[in-house]
């Protein structure tokens, strides 16, 4: 009878284990089947003009590689999208934000710069004309495959189905009048090789890479020469509501933010050059509290370093 009742025991003790395992592996199948989904919104900052936000980070799985700000703009004659986004997915996403937002069809994509979540949702929109200046045009067609790459390495499954297609027609730089909209186009320089830049009514800025806002800038393209002069070209047009590509939007101070990083950048590898440093001897140096404490520091940061200080230490040789 004890033997029978100490099976019984074991039994039940192995039955409520089971259950325990099953139980405890349910929320992790469901996470598993639940849809990627980057739910994005659409915030008006105009009547007819919208903003969509990006996460204030690096390139992650946990944000599915959107740390872009995208829009889209109401026309009256159509809409304008602003950059599609890092994904095929992320562009059809925003396709279907846009299409519930406003009844308007949509006549036309830009893709502000060469960086790949500028264009990598272009896939959603490929029956729309995509505009680009063309350095941007013959950047996205040399580099697109290496960023697609390099983009599935870090955000894996929210890439499925990415491939790049390119812009197909030049961005017009300028004043245009598109429908009760007046847009001016400004071909600027200095994140990459050719930053373009759209005022809406003088009300809206699309700033592309130029404005970094509460976030470290990233440099792979970067001169920061021809960078401090684009910035102050943007200071001086009208108080407008700012949209950086990357970082918080419609922050008055965002483009003196950036002047500033860019300029204590500059003055930190130029030190360093002059003394010698290597660049691990840089990165241990303190760094400012109100750069350490922006978004993305601990990666864009070093990444700055390498990719700027070969010049600075080349310059510094020279003389």
């Amino acid at each position: 009878m004890s033997m029978t009742i100490a099976r019984l025991k074991l039994r039940h003790q192995f039955m409520l284990a089971l259950l325990l395992v099953m139980l405890c592996a349910v929320p992790a199948l469901l996470f598993a089947a639940e849809p990627l989904d980057y739910r994005l919104k659409a915030r008006a900052l105009a009547p007819g003009v919208w903003v969509v936000e990006g996460a204030q980070a690096d390139f992650a799985p946990a944000n599915g590689c959107n740390i872009i700000n995208t829009g889209f703009v109401a026309t009256g004659a159509g809409v304008i999208v602003v950059n599609t986004g890092p994904s095929y997915r992320y562009g059809q996403q925003l396709r279907a934000l846009i299409e519930q937002t406003t009844t308007e069809p949509i006549v036309r994509v830009v893709n502000l710069n060469q960086h790949p979540d500028y264009f990598l949702g272009n896939q959603a929109f490929a029956d729309v004309p995509r505009a680009a200046t063309p350095a941007t045009r013959a950047a996205i067609a040399r580099d697109g495959p290496a960023f697609e790459d390099n983009l599935y390495r870090l955000c894996g499954d929210w890439m499925a189905g990415t491939h790049t297609l390119p812009p197909d027609t030049d961005a017009a730089v300028g004043s245009e009048t598109v429908g009760q909209r007046r847009l001016e186009w400004m071909e600027l320089a200095g994140h990459t090789d050719s930053d373009l830049v759209l005022s809406v009514d003088d009300q809206v800025l699309f700033t592309g890479g130029l404005v970094f806002s509460q976030r470290i800038p990233t440099t792979p393209h970067a001169r920061l020469d021809a960078w401090r002069a684009s910035l102050d070209r943007l200071a001086a047009l009208p108080p407008m509501q700012l949209v950086p590509s990357h970082g918080s939007v419609n922050k008055p101070d965002a483009i003196a933010q950036t002047a500033r990083y860019l300029d204590w950048l500059d003055t930190r590898l130029r030190a360093a050059a002059a003394q010698g440093l290597d660049i691990p001897e840089i990165l241990r140096l303190p760094v400012p509290e109100e750069f350490s404490r922006q978004a993305a520091f601990a990666t864009e940061y070093p990444r700055n370093i390498v990719h700027l200080y070969p010049r600075y230490e080349q310059a510094a040789l020279r003389h």
